[in-house]
């Protein structure tokens, strides 16, 4: 359990400020080995916060908070416990401070957003919708404060007065925060619109507590000198930086920044060691490219799939294939450590067919999966049809999955008239699982699988099938009737070696 000091001290200070999509564990890690002291992690939402369950990531050395669909909502290590705030959307002080007794003990500080004007942030009254409530304002930081270990701040923008917006800054300083953050804009403002100096200033000379100046970036910050400079426009306690930040994460440097191509193979870097999505990596990456995204390295990164593909965009192959093999020994050594966490689905595993294959959605057509190709199959031999977690049905076709404790990864098995199958593959959710099984029962009868450039079988269209169902999945089908029982077992296979790790 990561455990931090109590005390997080915001008076000059150089800030990552949050930024949805861009401030995830990658960007944060960047941020302060290029010279920042404190980073944020994006508005992450409270009702989403309290869906997650903790998880201590031995894999990666992280603490992981995930959703009940085994999405990673928030990560974080070690290197940042000290210097990492967990912004929130929240309209609720309840909610709110559950989430903050949720992450307290993994971070170094809680922030709560009030300056958002994205519409996805102020439809729930969360955001810069606060703004417009003060006593919501107050119940919520005040719940905060008296509730959990950690400094609490919120992030606000200016009202469309000065009279009003000190009369509500001085309301939050009395709930007893750390520090308040100040984009220098108002509400229906965009970065094309100046920002307010004069505003922060006022605010800073107003409050005893550390304001954090905001909105500088293009205007007034393009490199590290900028910083101070805005900082001495505001009278403000510290920088928080965003826009300038997210183009290049050296501008924290006092020696100037880096050459963009290696702050881009040090972020991708990162992210690969902790795994992040490459759909996110690829979007920050973007965010750093700007005006090169339409060089022959740009073109190459829009059309990535994967983080092997971005890394092979970046010259980073091998470090894409060495790292991902020491992952997966790191996983196999705490498997033989930890023989119980490992432990492979309850029921008798003899006679099971096996092999090492792993379902890639690129290599197959988006219409026809391998599910569907063995419920076709299963449907032109007559044998019962796919169902899911339906014991008592006794069907000659079933899946069932099991969840490995140690990495939340997934196996499935298909068992098609008494006869077992299994990639020893493990994988992310259940869907990739189920998918792979069925890859493995295909295979071992010589049986078409839907791959790209495959003579596939004519997959019939079902009637009243729901548009958002998987087609593969066997609840969109009718139920089998009991003639329809397989009378002919398959021709069992010698069963491939089996192998601890689940191919990345």
């Amino acid at each position: 359990m990561i455990v931090n000091s109590l005390s997080l001290c915001y008076h000059n200070k150089l800030i990552l400020a949050p930024m949805v999509r861009v401030g995830t564990l990658p960007m944060r890690l960047l941020a302060l080995d290029y010279g920042a002291d404190i980073v944020y992690c994006e508005e992450l939402i409270d009702l989403k916060m309290l869906q997650c369950k903790r998880v201590v990531n031995e894999v990666l050395s992280t603490v992981d908070f995930v959703a009940p669909d085994d999405r990673v909502v928030f990560r974080t290590c070690e290197r940042e416990q000290s210097k990492v705030v967990f912004q929130m959307g929240t309209s609720d002080a309840e909610r709110a401070l559950a989430v903050a007794r949720l992450i307290e003990n993994d971070v170094a500080g809680i922030d709560v957003n009030m300056g958002c004007p994205k519409e996805y942030s102020t439809k729930g009254g969360m955001g810069a919708a606060l703004l417009s409530d003060p006593d919501k304002i107050e119940q919520i930081l005040s719940t905060l404060v008296k509730g959990t270990r950690r400094p609490v701040t919120c992030k606000i923008r200016i009202l469309p007065s000065l009279e009003d917006t000190l009369s509500l800054v001085k309301r939050i300083e009395r709930t007893g925060i750390a520090a308040i953050a100040v984009h220098g804009r108002k509400r229906e403002e965009r970065p094309q619109h100046p920002v307010s100096c004069e505003a922060i200033k006022a605010i800073a000379e107003t409050l005893s507590i550390p304001v954090i100046a905001n909105g500088g970036s293009h205007d007034h910050i393009q490199g590290y000198l900028d910083i101070e400079d805005f900082r001495q426009a505001t009278a403000a306690s510290s920088v928080m930086v965003a826009r300038a930040a997210m183009w290049n994460p050296s501008i924290f440097l006092k020696e100037g920044p880096r050459p963009l191509e290696e702050v881009m193979q040090k972020y991708i870097r990162y992210a690969v060691q902790y795994d992040n999505h490459y759909t996110n990596t690829k979007y920050c990456l973007c965010q750093m490219l700007r005006e090169q995204l339409e060089s022959p390295q740009g073109r190459w990164l829009h059309a990535a799939q994967s983080s092997q593909e971005i890394c092979e965009a970046f010259g980073l192959g091998t470090f894409y294939e060495e790292t991902t093999r020491e992952l997966d020994s790191r996983r196999a050594r705490l498997l033989a450590r930890s023989p119980e966490e490992a432990e492979e689905p309850a029921e008798d595993t003899s006679g099971i067919i096996k092999m090492a294959v792993k379902f890639d959605r690129r290599a197959y057509s988006p219409q026809i999966t391998p599910k569907m190709c063995l419920l076709e199959w299963c449907r032109r031999e007559k044998l019962a049809q796919p169902v899911y977690e339906t014991p008592a049905l006794l069907p000659s076709l079933s899946l069932y999955q099991v969840q490995r404790p140690l990495d939340r990864l997934f196996c499935s098995v298909v068992t098609v008239a008494e006869q077992k199958y299994q990639s020893t593959l493990w994988d992310k959710s259940k869907k990739l699982a189920e998918q792979s099984a069925a890859v493995v029962c295909l295979r071992s009868q010589g049986l078409p699988e839907g791959r790209l450039g495959e003579e596939g079988p004519s997959l019939h269209k079902r009637k009243r099938e729901a548009p958002d169902q998987d087609p593969g999945d066997p609840r969109a089908q009718e139920p089998a009737m009991p003639g329809e029982l397989c009378k002919k077992p398959f021709v069992a296979l010698a069963s491939g070696k089996e192998s601890p790790l689940e191919g990345r």
